[in-house]
Parts: structure tokens; sequence; C-alpha cells
């Protein structure tokens, strides 16, 4: 049984944002001091096609670092952190305007549930019952379903936190909502900390016992441009889930060690990525974490020509490591960029795939009167080569 009872989620309660001018050292050899305004502010983001209107929150902390944040999927759409001379660039895809995000959207920065990857053939049992969801992934239900929760508007308010600002964001799945039982009621709170971290608390209670597998699927590019096969990476994890071709876990959990899933020393993303994935080529494997579901290290990516660096930490027990190999050009997103084929990577820390039907696997099965929580946290530095 999954403890649901981590400790590690932050407060949900809403509070007016504080704003205040700080001064700021240099952050790196070249850069100078400069003077921010740290807080949350609140902007129109646009209106759904039935009129819902959808709001942008602007975190900012007192290095300077910014993070925008849209209540269409509790998504984050932009993130602007320094290289080591102190400049300042957005690390993530994403759309500036709603416009991009309804019209062909491959979850970009979004809350992604109420099961986040895959469940084969779209169904699972519990306590006896079946249940039957979507298949919109070839035979297999994925993200949630047709409408998951990327796809939904979310209530938002700045939250109080003494590790920078923060806002939290709430929605409330009713029962039967994608073919999934019980009436979930969430709370993901966003808090980008003075310490460069950008840090995801997740919380949700049900009326009925249902699978829940929340995470966030930003894609990262910490050169800001091109490709991310340069890009360095090690993960705390030797062992993964090998999977079928419809990319459905077989139910075995085996070593990385000779394959070319192997970052347990640090290596180039592109240096093996031609000999895993299909047509397209590249990573979309989950990945069993050392530490198992205690907080810590999950993957560190480092990009060489600016010096940004990626850490993430999470209680999770996997995480998918996805290194964009459905972009193919046709989608346009801030300035006019076309996203090509490994123009970006993602640290979904999750769940493993389909465990609703591997009882072998960690569970994912969330009982009414007990609460998921779940902390996630991608925290940024800079170094040398």
């Amino acid at each position: 049984m999954r403890d649901m009872q981590r400790t590690r989620c932050a407060a949900a309660t809403a509070a007016a944002a504080v704003i205040m001018t700080v001064g700021v050292g240099a952050r790196g050899a070249d850069a100078a001091p400069t003077q921010v305004k740290a807080g949350v502010s609140r902007s129109s983001f646009g209106r759904m096609p039935d009129g819902t209107a959808v709001e942008l929150y602007t975190l900012r902390n007192r290095r300077g670092t910014t993070a925008k944040l849209t209540t269409y999927g509790a998504r984050l759409t932009s993130l602007s952190v320094p290289d080591r001379r102190g400049r300042f660039g957005d690390v993530v895809l994403g759309h500036d305007r709603l416009a991009g995000y309804l019209k062909n959207d491959p979850f970009f920065g979004c809350t992604t549930g109420r099961y986040a990857n895959r469940i084969a053939k779209g169904q699972f049992s519990l306590d006896g019952k079946s249940y039957k969801l979507a298949t919109n992934n070839g035979p297999n239900h994925l993200h949630g379903g047709n409408v998951g929760f990327d796809k939904r508007v979310w209530k938002a308010a700045p939250v109080r936190s003494a590790d920078g600002p923060a806002v939290a964001f709430t929605y409330t799945s009713p029962d039967g909502q994608e073919g999934y039982p019980g009436r979930l009621s969430m709370t993901v709170t966003y808090t980008l900390t003075d310490a460069d971290a950008l840090r995801i608390d997740y919380a949700a209670t049900t009326s009925k016992a249902t699978p829940v597998n929340l995470t966030n699927h930003t894609y990262f590019n910490l050169a800001g441009r091109g490709d991310v096969l340069k890009h360095q990476a090690r993960f705390f994890a030797s062992r993964y889930t090998p999977v079928d071709a419809t990319l459905i876990p077989t139910g075995q959990i085996a070593p990385v060690a000779g394959t070319p899933l192997d970052f347990t020393t640090t290596r180039p993303v592109g240096e093996r990525i031609t000999q895993v994935g299909d047509d397209p080529k590249g990573y979309d494997h989950n990945y069993v974490r050392d530490a198992g579901e205690k907080f810590g290290p999950a993957a560190r990516v480092f990009e060489p020509t600016t010096g940004r660096m990626l850490e993430m930490y999470t209680d999770e027990p996997g995480f998918q490591f996805y290194t964009g190999n459905f972009l193919d050009g046709t989608v346009k997103g801030r300035g006019g960029v076309s996203y090509t084929k490994h123009t970006g990577f993602c640290l979904e820390a999750q769940h493993f795939p389909d465990s609703p039907n591997r009882p072998e696997f960690p569970s994912a099965i969330l009982q009414p009167g007990e609460t998921y929580r779940q902390r996630t946290e991608y925290r940024f530095s800079t170094r040398r080569p």
C-alpha cells in the first residue's frame, strides 16, 4: 500500500502576494547587481471557446528568476533563469498566448492526470469492479484521457511562503470524469524559491478509491534553443521498467547497466539516443529511483555552453525521461520558433505506468480518508564546464 501521508505539501490557503524591492548580487563573474521586485502578479491570458476566463500568474524571486503559470492546465508557460554569466533566458518550451495551447499542444508544462502516463487498453479493475477509460494513445489510455487535467481551467490564488513567491491551483474532478471513480479534490502549489528552485506540491482527497498519479510535463531546454542532444545527464536510477511495442510495462524491473538507458554516470543525452525507441528514435522510459519514495535527487542535467544545471528532487518512486521524440516542427512556440524532434526533454516524477494493472508495482490507489501528497523540485544553478 502506498504511503499517502507524506508530509511534503505546501498549504493551500490563499493570501495576498507581497511585492518587495530587493538588491541582488552578481549571478556570475560577468554579471552586475540588479534591482528586482519579488512577488506574484496576475494578468489575463485569454478566454476559452466557451468564454471562461484564463489567468496568468507571474512569480519572481529575490534573484530575478521568473516563472509564469496559467490556470489552463495548472501549467508552467515560461521559466527564466540565469546562465553562468548572469544572463537570463527562458528554459522551457511553450506559447505566449492561450491559443497556442488550445490548438496543438503536446502537454507543454501542464499538470497531467488523473493518471499520468499510460494505462494498458484503457481499463483497470478496483475493488471487484471494472473501469473503462478512453484509449487516446493507440490502444492505451494516456495522461488522463481525452480531456485530462491539462485541458481543464483551474482556480488559482497566491499563497504565503517563507521560501519565495507561490501560487496554489485548485480543481475538483467529479466522480466518473473520464471514466475514473470518485470525486477528486486537488491542490497543486508552485513555489519559486529564493534559491532558484521551482517546487511543486500536490495534495488530493477522494470520495471513492481511485488511481491517482499526478505529474508535471514541462519540456526543458537549458540552452534556450536548438536540440538537447549535448545536454549532459546523470540519473540516480539504476533500474527501469521495460515496455512492449505500445510503451506498456511488461512487469519486469530491469537494470540499466549495459544498455543505452544507463545514465548512472554522466553522459550526453544524444550519445546513444539512436539506439533507443522505435519510430521516432529517442528516450521515453520510466526510470526506477534508487531511493524509492524517499525525497531526494532523481536526475541532474547540465548544459555546457550556458553553464545551467537542473537537478530534479522528488519523493515519487519513478520518473519518465522523454526527449521530445514526437515534436515534428508543426508546433510553433514562443517567438514563432518551430519545435522539432529533441528540442526539449521532460523529467516527469511519477508512479510507474500501468500501475493500476500491476499489483507488483508501488500502489497508486488513493482511498477515501487518505491524502495524496507529492513533492517535486526543479533546482537551478550554474557551474563551469
